[in-house]
């Protein structure tokens, strides 16, 4: 019988993963420390980490070391998501043992339907449900790991792939960067009144990333200025369309 389609990439995992999602969940990829973050539409967040192959490393980066703060912000669930056919049994006892949730994807190319007339589900187990089936055993699936505080997810969600060997993550951080270099693209310049605006340290800026302008305290883009709009383009957009939302009150109109 000829070996069946496999995934290549933990990215190309990701990406099928997330396009499979059933409605009423988000997933912010490269978020909170995990490849993916998965929200419910009530809040609830499973954490995901994945590998082509179920393996203590990926199990590690699953457990999460909470280290000395009681109150670490984390999700609901975690979870580590592997190809059908790669979690072995006794790393996957293990992970029960350690509450973490085995995610099995078949491959979306899948040729069972034409065999068998069967399509498989795309991933086993069902996402948590907001209410347990005990009948069902489904209580064995998930194991509420009740955080003091979720994770933090940013203000839109990344447009970028989750599972890269160099991952590239929205943060807070670039959302605030992206609202000061749009107000710089629309004005040509950025005071220190700008920087207190969208709440960013001015110190690395003024320091290295930007040049001083013609008239005293403004600031100009200059080479080392980040290419930020390049690096996350529908985030940008999205931020720049909600301009009329966060911008300063005495921004220049475009």
């Amino acid at each position: 019988m000829s070996k069946g389609p496999e995934f290549k990439t933990e990215a190309e995992l990701c990406a099928a993963f997330v396009a499979a999602l059933p409605k009423g969940w988000i997933a912010y990829n490269e978020t909170g420390g995990y490849d993916i973050v998965l929200a419910r539409a009530d809040g609830l967040q499973v954490g995901i980490e994945a590998k082509l192959r179920l393996n203590p490393e990926v199990v590690v980066q699953a457990s999460k070391e909470w280290g000395y703060n009681p109150f670490t912000p984390g999700p609901d669930f975690r979870a580590v998501l592997v190809p059908a056919g790669r979690a072995q049994q006794h790393m996957s006892a293990i992970c029960a043992m350690l509450g973490i949730t085995v995610i099995t994807m078949t491959h979306p190319d899948d040729h069972t339907e034409e065999r068998y007339g069967w399509r498989p589900p795309a991933f086993r187990p069902d996402l948590p449900d907001k209410i347990l089936n005990y009948w069902s055993g489904r209580e064995h699936d998930w194991y509420d790991r009740c955080p003091p505080a979720r994770c933090k997810l940013p203000e839109y969600v990344p447009d970028v792939g989750a599972g890269h060997s160099a991952p590239v993550a929205l943060t807070n951080w670039k959302i605030q960067a992206i609202k000061l270099l749009i107000i710089l693209e629309r004005q040509g310049f950025v005071t220190k009144a700008d920087f207190k605006h969208v709440r960013i340290d001015p110190s690395r800026w003024t320091r290295d990333w930007l040049e001083r302008g013609a008239e005293r305290g403004q600031f100009v883009a200059g080479r080392y200025t980040p290419d930020l709009k390049a690096q996350h383009p529908v985030n940008w957009a999205q931020i720049e369309a909600d301009f009329e939302k966060w911008k300063p009150a005495d921004e220049v109109a475009a």
